[in-house]
């Protein structure tokens, strides 16, 4: 039977300890850092498949530990913290993080959330092994890439999962309602911003090799992935 590993980054151990039993009851194995020093060096050891992370950490922050995991992998993380500030989950989002939980919280809608996240970042991986070409470039659906005679871009499950669905109705204005359904499952688990935040990631990512300016945001209806000469 194949296990999911949790790598949980908090500091507060009543609550690592109950996120820890209430996951192990839904079959994950967690695993808690042994040095908030050194949390790249669990991260590189434990080989998770999931990361939930604390903002407020002993020596450097959730956002800091978020730089560094991101330089190095296109795991799935999820932010939980107290802080509530809109500034904090913006920040999570540009970062690379794929959501943001905060305490307190009903443990149900953190399942629920992780149970989104992992789906589409593995089973959606498994089913999907062939490469799209798009504007001259070629979409990596595997690899979570992009890339033409410009550069390679790399890109977050979030990233690549939004990228998909809007080149698959290219030239079409895809809801905000539509991607929100597709992409967390139930969009009364996800903020109106947070879609925004990724989406302007993606086309950032997408300016490094031209090609920022095919993603296009059509006010009050949604987005488009443009492609010339489609029809």
């Amino acid at each position: 039977m194949f296990v999911l590993r949790v790598l949980l980054v908090e500091d507060d151990f009543s609550l690592f300890n109950e996120i820890r039993e209430r996951l192990t009851q839904w079959s994950y194995e967690v695993y808690g850092v042994r040095d908030f020093g050194d949390v790249m060096g669990d991260f590189t050891e434990f080989k998770p498949d999931l990361v939930i992370i604390d903002i407020q950490l002993p020596k450097f922050d959730g956002f800091h530990w978020c730089r560094m995991i991101r330089s190095h992998s296109n795991v799935p993380i999820i932010f939980l913290s107290s802080r509530d500030h809109p500034t904090d989950m913006v920040m999570s989002m540009q970062l690379g993080a794929d959501d943001f939980v905060q305490k307190p919280f009903h443990f149900d809608v953190l399942i629920a959330k992780i149970q989104a996240i992992l789906r589409r970042a593995y089973d959606y991986s498994a089913v999907q092994s062939q490469l799209k070409s798009w504007c001259g470039a070629t979409v990596d659906y595997d690899k979570n890439s992009v890339e033409n005679d410009r550069g390679r871009i790399e890109l977050t499950k979030n990233e690549i999962f939004i990228l998909k669905l809007l080149i698959e109705k290219r030239n079409k204005i895809v809801s905000r309602d539509e991607v929100i359904n597709s992409l967390w499952d139930d969009k009364r688990f996800i903020s109106d911003n947070t879609l925004t935040v990724n989406v302007n990631r993606l086309r950032k990512k997408l300016d490094e090799i031209g090609l920022g300016e095919k993603i296009l945001t059509k006010v009050g209806q949604g987005y488009m992935a443009m492609e010339e000469d489609q029809f």
